[in-house]
């Protein structure tokens, strides 16, 4: 991409919007830079840019207004035959931590891309991914919880 400092904070400020994390949080991961290079190896870095152009279109437009913003980001980019799989893929990259191939559908319509197919970007994908905060609840099998925890009723955040 032509300027990678730019298009990460685009991607940073489209994945926050759309998954509903904090930039802090997203980048907390530490996969925001290896999930911009997935979303550019798979599809492409014309259509990354065409996507997060606009995502950024749609912000200046949008200014304050959330609702206008959800109003036109599903209008424009989810409801988008192209951009649309592509949008919800990165919203499953931010949760579960994997790329899952495109629809048959749009590899119909589009063509099939090289490294389209459906993988774990990373090892720490699995434990990192936004899943686990939103359930309220650690990965199994990493990031235990701590000595003795069992022995206390799980806690739940407030969801919002």
């Amino acid at each position: 991409m032509s300027n990678g400092a730019e298009n990460l904070q685009d991607f940073l400020a489209f994945s926050s919007f759309v998954t509903g994390f904090p930039l802090f949080r997203l980048r907390g991961t530490g996969q925001a830079e290896p999930y911009l290079s997935t979303v550019v190896k798979v599809v492409g870095d014309g259509t990354t840019r065409e996507l997060l152009s606009r995502f950024r279109a749609i912000q200046t437009e949008s200014g304050d207004d959330v609702t206008a913003m959800e109003a036109s980001l599903r209008a424009r980019i989810l409801s988008d035959e192209r951009l649309g799989p592509i949008a919800r893929n990165i919203i499953k990259l931010w949760y579960i931590g994997t790329w899952y191939q495109l629809p048959a559908a749009w590899r119909d319509a589009f063509g099939v891309l090289e490294h389209d197919s459906t993988f774990v970007v990373s090892p720490a994908a699995y434990t990192e991914g936004l899943l686990w905060p939103a359930v309220g609840a650690n990965p199994p099998g990493a990031k235990g919880p701590g000595y003795g925890t069992w022995a206390e009723p799980p806690r739940f955040p407030d969801v919002p």
